[in-house]
């Protein structure tokens, strides 16, 4: 079963077998019911999940062995261990399928378990909703879903259609197969209530990508040098209305950066620009940092200059925050442990999870920096009717030449298609790219080569049922199935 549920990474990018999750998850299905014991079918699940995680995060190791001091095999090790507490909740999903593999709804009630042990794994210790299933059809006809129902929704859609592949096989019971055939073939059909509309208007854009390696980052001697490169880059773009930079591209605290941030500001203004970039905040009386977001130039066109002061109200600050990479749970017991308790940038504070959208150029953005774009509901929250775009910065330069960022790129589209609206995609080493409001990936620029992408980007208003429900109908619905379960097992022996 581990090999099964390893096989299903090749459903995501870079490979993006589409169809895969409906095979795999379908064998974890017939596994799990065909059990004769409940042990038996904890293990299967547990065995599944392993396999799936460990082969889908294996990227994980990457930066505990490269820049976390730790050795190869007790990298490993660790990724086995996040991979054994995620394979819980396949886990799970296994024993209910045990339990419950004797009632004819099993394909709704088992689709109604997996989206709601998915919503637990997206909230239980601050949440990693990493390798979901329903990212995998970004590409897929289902896609024309997302706007309407999320990417929880073609969750979803694809467990119902492996255990109604499951009932037709095994069972020969065909209600299930037909239902799943009829959300798969009227897809194309929701498009039409998507919710968004094209404005007509366009937006010239331009994404600077500096390929600083990760060990020279945050060294003191490579500062200016950074620094002087992300200007040189953007000096022959200035002009463009909007002007983006990757996440902490600035590599030197915001209080200690004030010259060069005023200089760039009136640089900015004086050629009608606006630059939104990332950047360190810290407060040397409380001694908190803020992974942050911060404009300059222009906030309206109609501005006379730049709009830059310290601690301006136009920044974003990282809610989401990666455990271990930017806080460490129980940090006064494990940093002495080992280097990777102590990475550099560990110990930030917490932004508001609702903040304002950022204002450039009269344009709204909706920003997300790295791992939070991968929270549909922080993003949700702070949407607003007149956010004109979506924005997400990262530094993938941890992960290396790995499956990590092709991944993180798809999760981004996923928001694009849930929200209406296109999305700039600004990263230190790849993959940068700009996406339009159906998806599709408009431009991007290769990894591991400094550059900048220049893209004119559609404009959309309107919004989603999505965007406006989020998961709560979905959430809703799934919960009665699984009331309606519990009773009918009351009357049905195990």
């Amino acid at each position: 079963m581990a090999l099964t549920g390893a096989i299903s990474t090749f459903a995501f990018a870079p490979y993006s077998f589409t169809l895969l999750p409906v095979l795999t998850i379908a064998i974890l299905c017939y596994a799990a019911c065909c059990s004769s014991r409940w042990q038996h079918a904890a293990w299967l699940g547990f065995s599944w999940g392993l396999g799936y995680f460990a082969a889908g995060l294996n990227w994980v190791h990457i930066p505990i062995e490269q820049f976390g001091g730790l050795p190869l095999l007790l990298s490993l090790a660790l990724l086995l261990l996040l991979s054994a507490y995620l394979a819980l909740y396949p886990l799970l999903f296994a024993l209910l399928a045990f339990r419950l593999k004797a009632h004819s709804m099993l394909p709704l009630y088992l689709a109604a378990a997996w989206m709601l042990l998915e919503a637990l794994r997206s909230w239980f210790l601050t949440g990693f909703p990493w390798l979901s299933p329903g990212y995998s059809q970004t590409d897929s006809i289902l896609r024309h879903w997302a706007p309407l129902i999320g990417e929880t929704g073609l969750t979803f859609i694809l467990v119902l259609s492996a255990a109604a592949l499951m009932q037709l096989l095994s069972r020969r019971q065909f209600w299930p197969a037909a239902l799943a055939v009829l959300l798969w073939l009227s897809a194309p059909l929701a498009s039409h209530w998507h919710g968004w509309q094209a404005t007509g208007e366009t937006l010239d854009v331009a994404l600077v990508q500096g390929n600083i390696k990760q060990e020279l980052r945050w060294d003191p001697a490579l500062e200016v040098s950074t620094m002087r490169l992300y200007l040189e880059l953007t000096q022959p773009h200035l002009g463009t209305p909007l002007i983006i930079w990757p996440e902490a591209a600035i590599p030197r605290v915001e209080i200690l950066a004030e010259p060069y941030l005023f200089e760039l500001d009136a640089i900015l203004a004086e050629h009608g620009s606006s630059l939104i970039t990332g950047i360190i905040e810290y407060n040397f009386y409380t001694e908190e940092a803020w992974n942050s977001l911060i404009t300059l130039g222009k906030r309206r066109q109609s501005d006379a200059g730049g709009h830059y002061q310290p601690r301006h109200s136009n920044r974003f600050e990282k809610h989401h925050l990666l455990p271990i990479g930017e806080f460490v749970p129980f940090e006064d017991l494990l940093r002495p442990l080992a280097p990777i308790f102590d990475l550099p940038m560990s110990s930030f504070s917490r932004g508001s999870f609702v903040q304002h959208n950022l204002l450039a150029n009269d344009h709204k953005l909706l920003p997300a920096i790295c791992f939070e774009i991968a929270f549909p509901r922080q993003l949700a929250a702070n949407f607003q009717q007149d956010t004109g775009l979506l924005l997400t910065v990262s530094n993938d330069a941890w992960f290396g030449d790995s499956i990590g960022p092709h991944q993180h790129l798809q999760i981004a589209r996923m928001r694009a298609l849930e929200f209406g609206r296109p999305l700039l995609r600004a990263t230190n080493n790849g993959i940068t790219a700009t996406i339009a409001a159906d998806g599709r990936i408009q431009q991007q620029l290769p990894q591991f080569e400094a550059g900048v992408l220049t893209d004119q980007m559609q404009l959309t208003t309107g919004q989603t049922p999505y965007s406006r429900y989020r998961d709560w109908p979905l959430w809703l619905c799934s919960l009665v199935l699984l009331l309606l379960a519990g009773w009918q097992s009351q009357r049905i022996p195990a």
